[in-house]
């Protein structure tokens, strides 16, 4: 009888995670990180869907594009998180993704009207050094200057990759001179976001490509204003981050209901303090104190998402003819 009653509590058990769905996310390291969004979104999505919500670590955000070219229609994603409008086309073309279904009153800079990607947090390429160094502000003072500095592989990690388009956008046919006279003063190139912005705390470097937001980490979580992002009067550039869903999927209705949810408050209200980013809807609560703080760029830079493959391309074969010399 003993055996029995066992047994009849592991078909229980066994016949209960067999019923229950499991949505697969796709997402960037720092995402799932335990300092991240990652385990508030887990913990809360899980409440509300019935189900077990996998958030899977892929490298940095350009990594995931590349993962899931890789993997094609056998991938096990169900929803990619963190790619930017900057692979939003490159992302179509490979004709993996399905419409999102959703809609939402958005505060970005920008109109949004994309019926497949689904923004969830938005920000400014920005470089961040510590309070009280006499920072450049523009790329050729920055050149000039003896500053040491580390950025991220523009092939691995979007903020790497809007440097480039950053740099595009501003001189054009120039560029490849301005990354010439920036070579000698980057410290090293990291495959991600974590890493550079890890050197960058360890002292490694005087500033590191990261975003006008970073510093609110530092004022918020450690009450520590020693940090601030210097302010380029030539502009900045716009990153907005994007949810969607593997057409695929074999959970494509609670893909569609995980895309809802990240336009929905409990999602969006964890974004700034955890991400360090602007929510891309305004939480029930507003932006947290010490936002208002942040540098705020004048003039804004995107290259449209269609015209951003052709763009990358040339820019980072500039890129990679100038840190070779």
């Amino acid at each position: 009888m003993k055996y029995l009653a066992i047994a009849a509590g592991v078909f229980c058990a066994t016949a209960v995670a067999a019923e229950t769905p499991e949505l697969t996310v796709y997402t960037y390291d720092s995402f799932v990180s335990e300092w991240g969004p990652g385990p508030q979104i887990e913990k809360a999505f899980e409440q509300t869907c019935g189900c077990d919500l996998k958030l899977i670590g892929a490298g940095d955000g350009a990594a995931l594009l590349a993962r899931l070219k890789l993997e094609g229609a056998r991938s096990d994603a169900d929803v990619v998180l963190g790619l930017d409008t900057n692979l939003t086309q490159a992302a179509l073309d490979t004709g993996l993704f399905a419409p999102s279904g959703v809609t939402a009153e958005y505060d970005l800079p920008m109109a949004w009207d994309d019926d497949t990607f689904v923004p969830y947090d938005w920000g400014y390429f920005a470089f961040v050094h510590n309070v009280g160094m006499d920072a450049p502000g523009d790329f050729r003072s920055l050149a000039a200057s003896d500053a040491k500095i580390i950025i991220q592989d523009p092939r691995s990690s979007t903020p790497g990759l809007g440097l480039l388009l950053w740099v595009k956008s501003v001189y054009g046919d120039e560029a490849p001179e301005i990354w010439a006279d920036l070579s000698d003063n980057i410290v090293t190139v990291t495959k991600g976001w974590s890493e550079a912005y890890g050197l960058f705390l360890e002292g490694e470097a005087d500033m590191v490509l990261s975003y006008t937001t970073s510093p609110a980490y530092h004022l918020i979580a450690e009450e520590d204003d020693g940090k601030t992002a210097a302010v380029f009067d030539e502009g900045h550039y716009l990153q907005i981050e994007v949810a969607a869903r593997l057409a695929n999927s074999d959970q494509p209705e609670l893909a569609e209901t995980f895309l809802k949810f990240v336009v929905s408050d409990a999602f969006q209200s964890v974004i700034p303090t955890t991400n360090w980013m602007y929510p891309a809807v305004i939480p029930e609560a507003g932006l947290p104190a010490g936002f208002e703080k942040l540098s705020q760029p004048e003039k804004a830079h995107l290259v449209p998402s269609a015209d951003a493959t052709a763009v990358r391309d040339e820019a980072l074969a500039e890129w990679l003819t100038a840190l070779s010399q």
